[in-house]
């Protein structure tokens, strides 16, 4: 009975000491993670944050950035990212929609979800010299925003359609066939009562999106070109803040509009994600 309880209580110490080393372990590991974080972001706003000023938002830049503000670059960013948005939001919401509401499952629609993922996990290069060869080539709509926006618009579209799915997914069932055993069509259905329900997944999705389409450089640089003017129509070339980042910092033309230009963005990327966690929350709670 004794070397019974003495063997439980070792058992005890034994489960206590690899639990605490467990939890050890993975708070190091987000301490790591969060410091990383902190470091790399507060040296970037440290550093830029003091060349803010509203000469800087509010003047073009000149000789290729090393002068001026930054004014047609934040105008040039907001252009492609609409553009951009608007194409994909409503091809990734029917497509979430089909997938979640009509499809039947089966070996296409299994095929096009795998296709799908396949195509978020496609590195940013790949689809700007896709984007370069069919839209800029092609098609000859030349560096312009039309031909960034269409190729960011491919890339943010996995994320919509997956964000899109997934909320769909949460609306229960019973929602769907209370409404249909009212007399409501399907289509009716989902824009009235599935659709609303899920509002706050889907903005999650969008935001994100937008986001990513702020961030991108490679296929922005590949398929809108590096005109520091301002952009009249999407037919013109213009710079985003991403590219105009890199150039400044692969030319060495001026270190404080790099480090500016850079705080910049990372407020602006900050901001979209705070906006995108605030709408999910209060729009969660407005579910509840």
């Amino acid at each position: 009975m004794e070397k019974e309880k003495l063997y439980n209580n070792n058992q005890k110490r034994s489960k206590s000491i690899k639990d605490g080393i467990f939890y050890s372990s993975l708070g190091i590991l987000a301490a790591i993670t969060l410091i990383s974080l902190v470091v790399i972001v507060g040296y970037i706003l440290i550093n830029g944050l003091t060349h803010i000023n509203w000469e800087f938002l509010s003047q073009e830049p000149r000789r290729l950035g090393k002068e001026g503000g930054i004014f047609s670059v934040i105008i040039g960013t907001l252009y492609i990212t609409a553009v951009a948005m608007v194409i994909s939001m409503p091809v990734g919401i029917a497509a979430a929609i089909y997938f979640n509401e009509y499809a039947k499952g089966g070996r296409i629609v299994s095929l096009i979800r795998f296709f799908t993922e396949i195509l978020a996990g496609i590195p940013s290069i790949i689809f700007g010299l896709f984007g370069f060869a069919f839209f800029v080539v092609f098609l000859g709509m030349g560096w312009s925003v039309l031909s960034g926006g269409l190729t960011l618009s491919m890339m943010v579209l996995p994320t919509l359609v997956r964000a899109t799915e997934e909320s769909l997914k949460t609306v229960p069932m019973s929602y769907r066939e209370g409404s249909l055993s009212l007399g409501a069509s399907k289509w009716q259905t989902i824009i009235k009562v599935v659709l609303p329900c899920c509002k706050s997944g889907i903005l999650t999705g969008l935001i994100l999106g937008i986001g990513r389409a702020v961030g991108e450089t490679a296929a922005v640089m590949l398929t809108v070109g590096g005109s520091l003017k301002l952009p009249t129509s999407v037919f013109d070339s213009t710079r985003s803040m991403a590219v105009h980042l890199y150039m400044l910092a692969s030319e060495g033309l001026s270190k404080e509009k790099t480090y500016a230009t850079a705080a910049l963005l990372i407020l602006m990327v900050l901001l979209i994600n705070t906006a995108a966690n605030f709408i999910s929350g209060s729009l969660g709670k407005e579910k509840e």
